[in-house]
């Protein structure tokens, strides 16, 4: 599933170059997982943050890429760190809620990729998988949305590999419910 056509131990190859110096294997290492990174933060963090969250994600990895010693894949571990920042952004978010005047709210709600324009009658599969526990969702789309194995997804959600199956397994039932109930006749998502 993977589309970058770099596979694991060429990606791995150019981490370790990369911190040894290698301008060229930093650039390829940063190109073969950079979509993938962005998209697994959008789902954790949403598409607004995405950008900001996949920037941070590569410094934290650059300066900690000459201790990388290779015990797993180099994709497994800047999953690892993806997944450390979203949690600190969450955090930081949590810890200081910010207030905002503004007059359109919609406007700004669209802009920043938390509701999608015209979409009341209509549910996208980013929204669905939205408003799954994050613990479910980290799984969900490690494994079915950027097909990383479920022992890297349990390796960047630092669990057991069985616990991933069962957050897949949950996670696909909540989908299949939600996509269920927001079809229903009659359904007004407004109302629930």
């Amino acid at each position: 599933m993977r589309t970058d056509g770099a596979d694991d131990a060429q990606v791995t190859r150019w981490a370790q170059d990369a911190g040894r110096g290698d301008r060229q294997a930093a650039t390829a290492f940063i190109r073969a997982l950079q979509d993938q990174v962005w998209r697994f933060l959008s789902h954790l963090a949403g598409p607004g943050e995405a950008d900001d969250l996949t920037q941070e994600t590569f410094l934290r990895a650059f300066r900690n890429l000459p201790g990388f010693a290779g015990r797993s894949s180099a994709r497994t571990w800047v999953f690892t760190i993806a997944r450390r920042v979203a949690v600190d952004h969450v955090r930081t978010a949590v810890s200081r809620p910010r207030l905002a005047s503004v007059p359109d709210w919609q406007a700004a709600a669209e802009a920043a990729g938390a509701i999608t324009a015209g979409a009341d009658e209509s549910v996208t599969v980013h929204q669905l998988i939205a408003g799954l526990p994050p613990e479910r969702r980290e799984a969900f789309v490690a494994t079915q949305v950027l097909g990383l194995s479920y022992a890297e997804a349990a390796e960047i959600c630092q669990c057991p590999v069985g616990t991933i199956r069962s957050r897949v397994a949950r996670a696909r039932e909540d989908l299949a419910t939600a996509w269920q109930l927001d079809s229903a006749p009659g359904h007004d998502r407004r109302t629930g």
